[in-house]
């Protein structure tokens, strides 16, 4: 015989201090994903809910939540406004980032502690994806590589590009060559004996084929954050990329067109400077040295060039702001990177042959525009 009690009875018995608990369904309990010992662990994050409600924990694995996460049904990814969307897009990417570059270091038998601080405190950022970190243990082998990695900007063009140092070799060789022969034709027979003007006007244009390849090289951002008080300008400038075309090399990171475009334009003011500077000390150099020999050898038949030097530089530094500027952009983001490196990632031998070649025509195409620009704007005139 079954015994009744009442109600009122087993509500006196239930202990006061005690709230009740809800009852919880089995159906309401997300899927646990059984994972790898080298996957990162779940990690608690809050969903927003329609009423801005926090409901769940995401366990979420590598495809996504599982299952609904709280009564609302705002579970599977549909709950949440954009911007909340977006931020957990970012720490999904920052997330996989840092556990890639622990297990390359972890393989590598590395440490944190022993790399530079600031490629450390990006990966710690979630910054840098596993590629990089292998990237710069590679070069690390190198005694050449392991010296210049200790200088910022060239560890930053060295992690987005490991043939950078071959293609500054290919640019300054192609204009050594070419200055020089330049030299040749315009000196002739005085060619030995006005060496040291020679050797001025390489130099000088040394210089202007570094920078060249320098500036428009894509890079690994690992600048520190930009100081709170910086003015909206130099904020914008500061999240601008180094190249204006370059890909993306950091996971989770993209660039809108106004940020391509101030690449341009920052890159631009960089080399009006540098073109502006070296054609001032090249041509003041060239013409102090013929007006010092004639003071002291009164045989020497070497005339001052009359060239207007001021017109003359600020010329070449508008030519190296627009022109230079937009060749080198496109040459290294567009068709090194882009193109060529993609298509022969695993045979460095002849991918350096091309970028020799487009490098080698590049350069003649821009002596032909600069010979035709510095006569339209009437720096060099025609002699009959």
């Amino acid at each position: 015989m079954a015994i009744v009690i009442p109600a009122i009875v087993t509500n006196s018995l239930r202990p006061r201090s005690t709230p009740r608990l809800p009852s919880v369904s089995l159906s309401s309990i997300s899927t646990v994903h059984l994972r790898s010992p080298l996957t990162p662990s779940p990690r608690l994050r809050p969903r927003r809910s329609s009423y801005g409600a926090r409901l769940s924990i995401d366990d979420s694995g590598p495809s996504g939540p599982s299952g609904p996460t709280g009564p609302s049904g705002g579970g599977g990814g549909g709950g949440g406004n954009g911007d909340g969307k977006e931020d957990d897009d970012d720490d999904d990417s920052n997330e996989k980032n840092l556990a890639e570059a622990m297990l390359v270091l972890g393989a590598a038998g590395r440490g944190l502690e022993t790399l530079p601080s600031d490629l450390a405190a990006a990966i710690k950022a979630g910054r840098i994806p596993g590629d990089i970190v292998t990237r710069f243990l590679e070069l690390e082998k190198s005694p050449l590589m392991r010296w210049l990695l200790q200088f910022g900007g060239f560890k930053e063009r060295l992690l987005a590009d490991d043939l950078f140092l071959t293609k500054v070799g290919i640019e300054c060789g192609v204009g050594i060559f070419t200055k020089t022969a330049a030299e040749y034709e315009k000196r002739k027979e005085n060619f030995l004996k006005e060496l040291d003007f020679v050797l001025a006007d390489v130099i000088m244009a040394l210089v202007a084929d570094f920078m060249l390849v320098w500036l428009p090289a894509p890079t690994v951002s690992l600048k520190p954050p930009l100081a709170v008080s910086a003015g909206p300008i130099a904020k914008f400038f500061y999240s601008c990329p180094d190249n204006a075309f370059q890909v993306v090399a950091l996971s989770g990171t993209s660039y809108s067109f106004l940020q391509r475009v101030g690449a341009i334009l920052r890159n631009g003011s960089k080399l009006f400077g540098v073109g502006t500077g070296a054609s001032l000390i090249g041509t003041g150099l060239t013409n102090a040295l013929i007006y010092s020999r004639k003071a002291f050898d009164k045989d020497f038949a070497g005339v001052a060039e009359d060239v207007p030097i001021l017109s003359t530089s600020a010329a070449y530094g508008v030519y190296m702001a627009v022109s230079s500027n937009l060749r080198y952009q496109i040459l290294a983001g567009i068709i090194e990177q882009r193109m060529l490196e993609p298509l022969l990632h695993n045979q460095k031998l002849a991918l350096g042959a091309l970028c020799f070649a487009v490098r080698t025509g590049n350069t003649f195409l821009g002596s032909l525009m600069w010979v035709d620009y510095a006569r339209w704007v009437g720096v060099q005139k025609v002699r009959e």
